[in-house]
């Protein structure tokens, strides 16, 4: 005998809650994909807690570290950001050759913080070493016997300079001694459903083409499409970089593979084209982008996980351009309002 549910006010205010409660719940990937790389090469830095601090007050809802830093990862305990913790290039060789030295890492790194919220494992940034795969082989492992599988993902994080052809997009393919080394990583990606970090940055692209990018282009400021590359039109260059790499990605056979963009962002000083104001318009117009959910042309609807680089000037960098990326001064100002959240 089936029991007809009357349509009382309390029911119908359930019905309500629950709907709306679908409806958050399918915003927040959205808002959450913009994330700020936290990079320590200055000697006039915030301390830890405070950086955080700095975060939570700012609703970013994502970071990436390059390394394992104890004092950062025990100040995030319990701030619900999401983390992406970096393995230092100097010890992928020992994580690669001996699987206890991974399993070590993952306890003293990952599982000694069991409040932190960590989502990825990133094994070096923009390192090409024979090593890497294995390392990657090994923390997969150690994440697996950790009961982690279903929470961290392991991956490594690339340079778009590894194609050797990107224009149009639909050309793109990787050097030939960049593909010894990342194709094999990719496939082990797809084969793993883990995705690839890519720092991808128009400003290296634009400052490097001579003349033949323009700075709207690069700015997500042109009023329509630049590029046509067959039945697909690309307005920004940033859209043009990524899939590009999704193309070198189905040629080496992986083309399932997730990109995530690691590192982006634009100077403010110290070299040609950075100023503030081509900052701002840069990093506000891509937050738009990725928060609209519009994907890349090759990959419409695909949401684009994007962490900017990065969160403060570091005053140690060199050369002297790469000491100005900050959205922050390192007195903690933000340099123009950004809506996050």
């Amino acid at each position: 005998m089936a029991i007809i549910m009357k349509n009382s006010p309390s029911n119908m205010f359930v019905i309500v809650l629950q709907i709306a409660l679908v409806f958050i719940l399918s915003l927040e990937p959205i808002v959450a994909q913009v994330g700020v790389s936290y990079g320590m090469m200055g000697d006039n830095l915030p301390t830890k807690p405070d950086v955080i601090t700095l975060y939570k007050q700012n609703s970013i809802q994502r970071l990436r570290l390059y390394d394992p830093n104890p004092e950062a990862l025990q100040a995030l305990g319990r701030s619900n950001i999401e983390v992406s913790v970096g393995v230092r290039n100097e010890d992928i060789q020992k994580l690669a050759s001996s699987q206890e030295e991974a399993n070590t890492w993952v306890q003293t790194n990952i599982k000694n913080y069991p409040s932190v919220q960590f989502k990825y494992i990133v094994v070096g940034n923009e390192v090409q070493l024979q090593f890497v795969l294995s390392a990657m082989q090994n923390l997969l492992n150690a994440v697996t016997a950790a009961g982690l599988i279903n929470q961290i993902r392991v991956t490594t994080a690339v340079h778009s300079g590894n194609l050797g052809e990107s224009y149009p997009p639909s050309k793109g393919v990787f050097r030939a001694d960049a593909n010894v080394f990342i194709t094999p990583i990719a496939k082990f990606l797809a084969l793993n459903g883990c995705p690839l970090f890519l720092n991808v940055y128009p400003y290296f692209a634009y400052t490097g083409a001579q003349g033949n990018v323009s700075l709207d282009y690069a700015l997500f400021n042109s009023p329509g499409v630049v590029v046509t590359d067959n039945a697909l039109g690309y307005q920004n260059l940033l859209d043009a970089m990524i899939d590009a790499f999704y193309w070198a990605l189905e040629k080496a056979g992986a083309g399932s593979v997730e990109i995530v963009v690691s590192e982006t962002g634009w100077p403010t000083s110290g070299g040609n084209g950075a100023s503030l104001e081509n900052q701002k318009s840069y990093i506000l117009k891509l937050i738009d982008h990725v928060k609209s959910g519009r994907g890349t042309p090759k990959k419409p609807g695909k949401l684009i996980q994007t962490y900017i680089f990065a969160m403060f000037d570091e005053n140690q960098k060199t050369p002297e351009y790469e000491k100005f990326w900050g959205l922050f001064t390192p007195d903690k100002q933000i340099k123009y309002p950004i809506n996050f959240a």
